[in-house]
């Protein structure tokens, strides 16, 4: 008698959620998740996680990528606002993040300069001292704020400018409470959702920023860490092919070397036009709008410490006309009419920590995608010198000319951003229409991140808890039924 073998075909594990990114906002998403025994595993495309906030070392040294400083800063021990809220979520103690508060920022325009640290008393006053006509108007504009909790979908689609224009008599005040709110999270040229205002100016204003001692490293770390301690997975160079449609639920993923992964929920921390091109089927008639805004960055290592040179500023917002300008070059690789000078050697480290081993200088500057990308590998690499070369005599006009005392420098363009997120026209701040509840159309896949509308370090992790509440409550809700 003969033996008929039978092959069994093992189908891939079943997760309860599957995240795309391991950047802020996919990590956050993880360990909140993986503290109610879901079964999460987290791909990432690239080597390093961080997606938009990571890091790299070259020649010895560490530099931080994306990173200028933490906002939303709140003093250990405090119980309300953002942090601590993110901080109890995602059960993480506040040495986990160690944050050191910036020395002390300013707003530099030609004709004015107003400072501002973590007491809001002090931009109260600069604003007061400077534009006394508009000291009423300051104090309204800043009372009709909404909080974070208001700032939802039928704020956030009002027009910032208009708002401005409405509330502010001086054009140039205008121009200067706009400009470092653009800078840090504006993904619309020209203007700004009024819900996004709103937090922008409370979380870097009225809260204030700061940076972990080790920089952006520090965070990831320990997000890794905890995520893994509770068993999630983490695979890196696994990116995402396609997400295969069925109906309205995203049925399975396919990684790039067409291994399927399957999830009861999927949530991609990619980009909303990303997501979309991953799509196995379209759900919408068009993809959505994708960003035009990227940046190139110089990094500059000092041989001392930036304040022995009378750099001892954090954070410079500079524009160099009464008018800001934030859209796309028009005509150049970069535009440097306008850029962020910061320090990361100017926060309060405590006096056990000392100085920073390596002293430094960042000057970010609106870039141009399309003309970066299309340049040959040599002109590409003769443009990356000339732009240092403008963007450093560019912002040395608002800052003391550390120049001389450059020993070592690097330099990253939208190319760099594109090769290590993907997004659409290596667009840092996403699409310029964000999705606060992270829906998608498909009844399982959700946003998180950037194109939720969630921004900067502590605005992503907000956005990574928000989407994994979602799935819990789905989970518990499917569970009862």
């Amino acid at each position: 008698m003969s033996t008929i073998k039978t092959q069994v075909y093992e189908r891939p594990p079943m997760y309860d959620v599957a995240i795309i990114g391991a950047g802020m906002s996919g990590l956050a998403a993880g360990v909140r998740l993986a503290h109610y025994d879901q079964k999460v595993v987290v791909l990432e495309r690239h080597y390093a996680v961080g997606g938009l906030n990571s890091f790299y070392r070259l020649r010895g040294r560490f530099f931080d990528v994306g990173l200028h400083a933490v906002t939303n800063f709140a003093k250990a021990g405090a119980r309300h606002g953002p942090l601590p809220r993110l901080l109890r979520q995602l059960r993480m103690k506040w040495d986990d993040f160690a944050l050191r508060e910036q020395v002390g920022s300013a707003v530099a325009f030609p004709d004015a300069t107003l400072r501002f640290t973590n007491d809001f008393e002090l931009f109260r006053s600069e604003v007061h001292r400077r534009f006394p006509v508009d000291k009423d108007n300051f104090e309204r504009l800043v009372a009709m704020l909404p909080s974070y909790d208001d700032a939802g979908r039928t704020v956030m689609d009002a027009s910032a400018r208009e708002i401005l224009e409405q509330n502010i008599g001086d054009p140039l005040l205008r121009e200067m409470l706009f400009c470092p709110l653009a800078w840090y999270g504006s993904a619309r040229e020209d203007d700004m959702d009024w819900g996004l205002f709103a937090i922008l100016f409370r979380s870097i204003f009225i809260e204030g920023m700061s940076r972990p001692f080790a920089g952006v490293r520090q965070i990831l770390n320990h997000l890794v860490k905890k995520f893994k301690a509770l068993g999630g997975q983490l695979k890196m160079r696994a990116g995402v092919r396609q997400i295969r449609v069925d109906g309205k639920r995203a049925a399975a993923i396919v990684l790039d070397d067409g291994t399927e992964i399957f999830a009861r929920r999927i949530i991609s921390s990619a980009g909303a036009v990303e997501t979309h091109r991953m799509l196995s089927e379209s759900r919408t008639a068009l993809p959505p709008d994708a960003g035009k805004l990227s940046f190139s960055e110089t990094i500059s290592v000092l041989d001392r410490p930036p304040k022995d040179l009378g750099c001892d500023k954090t954070v410079v917002f500079f524009n160099d006309s009464d008018k800001f300008q934030w859209r796309r070059p028009a005509d150049e690789l970069c535009d440097v009419r306008t850029g962020v000078i910061c320090s990361p050697s100017n926060f309060a480290y405590t006096e056990q920590e000392g100085p920073l081993a390596d002293s430094m200088m960042r000057i970010t500057a609106l870039a141009d995608f399309d003309r970066w990308t299309h340049l040959s590998e040599e002109d590409y690499a003769a443009a990356k010198q000339m732009w240092y070369d403008r963007m450093v005599a560019s912002a040395v006009r608002f800052v003391p000319d550390f120049r001389p005392h450059v020993i070592d420098t690097d330099m990253y363009t939208p190319r760099t951003i594109h090769r290590f997120t993907w997004h659409t026209n290596g667009a840092v701040y996403g699409a310029p229409k964000k999705q606060l509840d992270g829906a998608t159309g498909l009844d399982n896949l959700f946003l998180c991140g950037t194109d939720q509308g969630f921004l900067g370090i502590i605005g992503a992790i907000t956005g990574g808890i928000a989407i994994a509440n979602r799935c819990l409550q789905l989970s518990t809700a499917e569970f009862k039924s």
